[in-house]
């Protein structure tokens, strides 16, 4: 498998992660746990609005993941986001998460794969001519 193909398919698996936890957890309710854990941190008022938010925000970085404009900005600006949404979990909101405090090795991981397909497997693919 080539690089490029590689690249390719993580990409879209990174996107998916977006669009389901977006779309499908946070805009369309399917896990009521991500609202219940906005409305903990950011307060019961408008956290249907909040969350509803945050998807539609998740749903806007899968479409710029699978657009690939500006890659390296973009794998960034996830690690940052994963990590300080994760670290913030931890310690406010640990036991509405799915796997408790053992789910920021889940977001380790998935740090681990956006960092490892943007700057190993993307590094030297020559752009397309």
């Amino acid at each position: 498998m080539t690089k490029r193909t590689s690249n390719k398919i993580l990409t879209f698996c990174i996107a998916f992660v977006w669009i389901a936890n977006g779309l499908f957890f946070k805009v369309l309710d399917m896990a009521p746990r991500h609202e219940a854990i906005v409305a903990r941190i950011l307060g019961v008022d408008y956290s249907r609005l909040l969350t509803v938010l945050i998807g539609a925000s998740e749903i806007v970085m899968a479409f710029w993941i699978v657009s690939t404009y500006k890659s390296r900005l973009n794998a960034i600006l996830q690690i940052v986001i994963v990590a300080a949404m994760n670290i913030l979990e931890f310690f406010l909101v640990p036991d509405l998460l799915l796997w408790g405090r053992v789910n920021i090795v889940f977001a380790f991981l998935f740090i681990l794969v956006v960092y490892f397909n943007e700057f190993y497997v993307n590094k030297n693919i020559s752009p397309q001519t």
